[in-house]
């Protein structure tokens, strides 16, 4: 049984190489073009790629030999979402720049799928401001799962799913846009310092300064992937 995953938003595939990891096919969606995704990949926007989904239609996906797939909705076992997160976070909000709000219109396609889902987005600057909210995430952190950043991110699913203990942050993180220190954790928004030490402290190998910036570690869709796939597996049995 191929478990294939549809990775929308992926960007450069940090979250798909979590579910990778973990024994799912990802398949990612972006409307940008994504050289360094290392998974089969289509170029389009993902809110039109659901509506064609749903509606009984195929997407191709192109895999990194050039060889073209065509991919039906039936063909999924679950879906991950990370809706451009921009208009949660503070420096948008100062420069002010208006960003479509996506999290809603998302969900209600994967809820018309009816696949098992997570969407993923950042904690919100001002949750009580959040006009576009997830539903009853739960958190992760780096600090986690050993990694060398904090990078909270909220995971909403309509799947049952849990986060490991949190544990308090003892460890300085370096300002933004200074060069990284041994012992501290790294900040890696904007334009960070220290591209070689942003992938070690992310857990990640592949990706450019653009990717990085824009990435949740694979580490936590491993941990949120082990919990769906003993869910699907079982509901397979």
């Amino acid at each position: 049984m191929s478990l294939k995953l549809l990775d929308g938003f992926c960007c450069q595939g940090g979250a798909s190489m979590g579910y990778h990891q973990i024994g799912f096919v990802p398949y990612g969606i972006d409307i940008n073009p994504q050289p360094h995704y290392p998974f089969p990949f289509h170029r389009g926007d993902v809110i039109q790629v659901l509506a064609t989904l749903n509606a009984g239609g195929a997407i191709d996906f192109t895999h990194k030999d050039g060889t073209v797939e065509w991919l039906t909705l039936d063909q999924f076992v679950a879906a991950h979402m990370s809706p451009p997160c921009q208009a949660k976070t503070k420096a948008q909000k100062i420069m002010s720049r208006k960003h479509p709000r996506l999290i809603a219109p998302t969900r209600e396609l994967l809820i018309e799928s009816g696949l098992p889902y997570v969407i993923e987005n950042v904690v919100p600057e001002n949750e009580e401001k959040d006009d576009d909210p997830l539903i009853d995430p739960i958190e992760l952190c780096g600090a986690m799962f050993g990694l060398g950043t904090y990078r909270h991110r909220l995971f909403e699913s309509n799947m049952p799913i849990t986060a490991p203990d949190h544990p308090a942050h003892t460890v300085r993180t370096t300002k933004m846009g200074r060069p990284p220190v041994d012992g501290e954790f790294m900040h890696v928004v904007g334009n960070f310092s220290g591209v070689e030490q942003a992938k070690k402290a992310m857990g990640i190998s592949w990706m450019t300064r653009d990717g990085l910036r824009e990435s949740i570690p694979p580490a936590y869709t491993h941990h949120i992937g082990r919990q769906l796939m003993a869910q699907l597996v079982g509901v397979a049995a």
